[in-house]
């Protein structure tokens, strides 16, 4: 069970990637395309070419979890911008708004600290 965690960094790809890639393929597009190391326990997330898809990738320390959600009807209403930047990072609130196919970006979030002044 992937858990997620308002302290793990959640890394979006902006570019949709071949959805017939598995484990080391995805292990791939992390190191080469976001430049980013597959081992260190961030959760990264890639979309197929029509977002109607959505595959999540985690090390848990032992092995990997490979996680897809395909939606049934439609496709997800919200994904980065194709600036110049390769992965957008998310926290795990947007996450979940993104996997319940919500803007995360309308839906802002409470913080979740406040400072003390």
């Amino acid at each position: 069970m992937i858990v997620l965690t308002p302290h793990m960094r959640i890394f979006v790809a902006v570019e949709p990637v071949d959805f017939r890639k598995g484990i080391d393929g995805l292990i791939g597009e992390c190191r080469n395309r976001l430049s980013q190391d597959p081992f260190c326990g961030h959760l990264f997330v890639f979309s197929n070419r029509a977002r109607t898809s959505l595959k999540m990738l985690l090390y848990d320390g032992q092995g990997f979890y490979l996680c897809q959600k395909r939606l049934s009807k439609g496709r997800f209403m919200w994904w980065p911008d194709r600036n110049d930047v390769k992965s957008e990072q998310l926290s795990s609130y947007e996450m979940h708004q993104l996997l319940w196919n919500s803007d995360p970006k309308k839906n802002p979030a409470a913080p979740l600290w406040k400072a003390i002044e």
